[in-house]
């Protein structure tokens, strides 16, 4: 199966994410091919969660997986690690304080 590059997904998950009202923008931009995505969705209370994508071994799918959730601070340091650990990693801000983030939505896995 082919599959879109990391630009491409972006482009087409921020588009997505216009169109139902929902503000979102790139903290850092990726390497354009292959560069995996963390999605942060700040609730705008204090709180947010981060998202990455998974490989699901025992169904061969891709799905979201919650990687950290509490305060904000919290969270941005698990971003600081993982972009120290993969410099090409793009970062996406969603910002919606009723906690939609539309990854669970067919077509974004």
């Amino acid at each position: 199966m082919t599959r879109l590059t990391a630009q491409f997904w972006v482009h087409a998950y921020l588009n997505r994410l216009r169109v139902s009202g929902i503000p979102a923008f790139v903290v850092a931009h990726g390497d354009d091919t292959a560069g995996a995505v963390l999605v942060k969705l700040n609730t705008l209370d204090g709180k947010a969660g981060l998202f990455q994508r998974s490989f699901d071994l025992k169904t061969g799918h891709r799905r979201w997986v919650e990687l950290a959730a509490g305060p904000d601070r919290d969270v941005e340091q698990v971003i600081a690690r993982q972009r120290g650990y993969d410099p090409d990693l793009w970062i996406i801000e969603v910002e919606d304080r009723d906690g939609r983030h539309l990854l669970d939505e067919p077509g974004l896995e």
